[in-house]
């Protein structure tokens, strides 16, 4: 009778792994206390627990498969990473911040869950940005289920492959949640959502929180959303919703949500005081849901283990726990020389000469402009490389394919991704939702994979919402994993005024707030044939790249050029000397280089002096030893930028040039750019506003008389 009360109770589960449940659940919660006193010993320097979700994410974890499957926890997540394979060592080597930690190798907090073994991909702070990496993680299995060539390029593709993403409760009121469960269920893609809700985020509640409270009545309007609910504390009836919640996923019958109900019985972390805002009351309810006090009890009264042998049990774990921290103790720290390394690829260097066949390289055809030599680019790099991936908002020609041969198609509102879809199919050139955050997300979950997105951002002007994944997480990727992951994703992004009606919202330049972030290379090209070069070294380095082009100088005739060969590029880091002087240097980019030209011709028309002007056409990395011959040359310098003055790029240029140059100047560094204000509509408000040639003139007649 007793045999067949388990049996039906435990749903088949025997006696072994009933202990085996006991046992990590457990052992996460030991890891939890040794690291709370190792915190109070300053030992270790933060600390955040897992305590009280054990349960749920013991069962996550037997319900999915290690190193088959992909994962992307948040910090809660200790027990299901134990599960999946991680051990106590391992996670306590992220404590004491050891270079050998396999998490980040002593990069990042405790409990950011990373491993290459285990298809734990790198987890960083920010709350909700692990969503859409999530969602383009599956994405890539789903595009290479749809073009064959692929699969041997997705890394680990599996035809049933499951990819788990987790969070607290107060994280779904992130718009990238949203964003991320409208885009699986439109896709149907095999992502297993996990919301772990104990009632608070740190001292805010979950009534607070969410509307009615309850987030699973939400998103109930999601279309083939397979939604559970369960209790979390309880790891049985975890494991029955959780193994329903990864069938339904592996059968590609769409994302699956389960909401598990579970208890805090620490603070969110020692940074934290939960007394301070939770009464004695609630605090006693939650202590009697513990999981592992709970399942303990379980299994002594259901007699799959006695007092005694629960208790030797006990005991292995905690001497486990002990000497994994004896020896994550004495683990090494990361060398400080090593600050430095995996900022960028150690194995590929855009600004190698492996990237440069611009010399003497053959133009053929008709000149074309800058959106023609781009869009040659794309066609040539997507038929050369099946992973590139190209997408965004209006970026293909026509998202109802059935349309396809009765229209003439849109390809951009800028026209530069025209035929893109009719050449390479509706898997590899698509349609993305207006919403930039969820564009660059994806772009990241899809490059960890092994495929090579090209981006577009419509408008410059509209990338902040996107902003915390490029720095937080685009730039960060590989450095806060020491090398282990990488996400080289391509991002274009037409920008900049001069437009005559662009107004605020359609003339912005921002560069600097991308060339600050380590870990990003910025392109600013000026022309059609720059523009095809520095492209085409883009999407063939092993970097995440902001392509910048200015919309000004997509269609003049003045940046015209005929087409180069399929393998032309121009490496980062090289600038151009556009036009050759003797008296006055110009560092310049982007659609100031003509400017700069014609003002340097009026300049030595009219007064006979002799202006060098140097286009950088890469911003981050610039050519530094092209600065220092020009300067040294002419001995005055002009930096001309079209974004406002005020701590932008031509700030940084200056202050190296005088700190580094300072023997070989002749006279102040100037700066040309654009009043600190915004862009207006009326055309006269707009040249006031923008720097002019006559702007660059007169700085060059002004520093000449110096």
């Amino acid at each position: 009778m007793a045999t067949a009360l388990k049996t039906r109770e435990y749903k088949g589960l025997d006696r072994e792994q009933m202990i085996s449940i006991y046992r990590t659940m457990y052992l996460s919660r030991r890891i939890d206390d040794k690291e709370i006193q190792l915190k109070g010993q300053n030992k270790i320097f933060f600390q955040i627990s897992g305590a009280g979700h054990e349960a749920v994410l013991v069962a996550a974890a037997m319900a999915l498969k290690p190193a088959y499957d992909w994962f992307y926890p948040y910090y809660r997540d200790r027990a299901l990473c134990l599960q999946l394979g991680m051990t106590p060592l391992e996670q306590l080597l992220s404590a004491v911040g050891a270079e050998a930690d396999p998490n980040s190798h002593g990069r990042q907090m405790p409990s950011h869950w990373g491993h290459t073994k285990l298809n734990i991909v790198s987890q960083s702070s920010p709350t909700g940005t692990q969503f859409l990496q999530a969602v383009g993680c599956a994405e890539a299995s789903y595009r290479a289920t749809l073009v064959e060539e692929l699969q041997s390029l997705v890394k680990g593709f599996q035809k049933d492959e499951v990819v788990y993403v987790s969070t607290g409760d107060g994280t779904t009121s992130e718009g990238e949640f949203w964003e991320a469960l409208n885009t699986a269920s439109n896709l149907k893609l095999p992502v297993l959502f996990l919301v772990e809700d104990n009632g608070y985020a740190i001292s805010v509640p979950v009534e607070v929180q969410t509307a009615g409270g309850d987030i699973s009545k939400l998103v109930a309007g999601f279309p083939d959303l397979y939604i559970q609910k369960c209790d979390g504390t309880d790891p049985i009836e975890s494991l029955e919703t959780l193994r329903r919640a990864v069938d339904y996923c592996r059968a590609r019958r769409g994302p699956a949500f389960v909401h598990a109900q579970v208890i805090r019985p620490y603070s969110h972390s020692l940074s934290d005081d939960e007394k301070l805002y939770r009464p004695d009351e609630e605090r006693t309810s939650d202590a009697e849901r513990d999981p592992v006090k709970r399942f303990g009890a379980l299994l002594i009264e259901e007699e799959f283990l006695t007092q005694d042998e629960l208790q030797k049990i006990k005991d292995e774990v905690d001497r486990e726990v002990l000497e994994a921290a004896d020896l994550a103790l004495l683990s090494p720290q990361p060398a400080p020389e090593t600050a430095t390394q995996f900022v960028y690829s150690p194995d590929v260097d855009p600004t190698a000469k492996e990237f440069d066949s611009e010399e003497g390289a053959e133009l053929s055809g008709n000149a074309g402009t800058m959106v023609d030599l781009i869009n040659r680019c794309l066609h040539t790099e997507m038929a050369r490389d099946n992973r590139i991936i190209v997408f965004g908002e209006d970026v293909a020609d026509v998202s109802r394919e059935e349309n396809l041969e009765k229209v003439k198609g849109k390809g951009g509102v800028f026209k530069v991704t025209a035929n893109l879809q009719r050449k390479f199919g509706s898997a590899r050139v698509f349609n993305s939702p207006l919403a930039e955050a969820n564009i660059i997300g994806r772009a990241i979950g899809m490059a960890t994979r092994g495929l090579k997105p090209v981006v577009e951002i419509q408008f410059f002007d509209y990338i902040w919402p996107a902003y915390h994944q490029l720095r937080n997480e685009m730039a960060l990727m590989r450095w806060r994993s020491a090398g282990d992951f990488s996400c080289p994703v391509v991002v274009r992004v037409p920008v900049g005024g001069y437009l005559k009606g662009g107004a605020i919202y359609h003339s912005q330049s921002g560069d600097t707030l991308f060339t600050h972030i380590p870990g990003l290379r910025v392109v600013y090209p000026s022309n059609a044939l720059d523009a095809n070069g520095l492209l085409r070294t883009a999407i063939r380095t092993d970097d995440p790249v902001i392509f910048l082009e200015h919309k000004h100088l997509y269609r003049q005739a003045y940046n015209k050029s005929q087409y180069p060969p399929d393998d032309f590029m121009i490496p980062f880091g090289k600038a151009k000397t556009v036009r050759e002087g003797t008296d006055i240097s110009i560092i310049t980019f982007g659609a100031l280089v003509q400017r700069s030209i014609v003002a340097a011709k009026q300049a030595e028309q009219q007064q006979g002096i002799s202006v060098e002007v140097l286009d950088l056409r890469t911003l981050a990395p610039y050519d530094w030893d092209s600065i220092v011959a020009t300067v040294k040359k002419t001995g005055k310098v002009i930096i001309a930028h079209e974004d406002a003055l005020s701590f932008g790029y031509g700030a940084e240029m200056a202050a190296r040039i005088g700190d580094e140059l300072f023997e070989y100047l002749d006279a102040p560094v100037r700066r040309v750019a654009a009043l600190d204000t915004f862009v207006a509509y009326a055309p006269q408000l707009e040249d006031a506003i923008l720097p002019q040639v006559n702007d660059v003139a007169q700085a060059i007649t002004q520093l000449y008389k110096y």
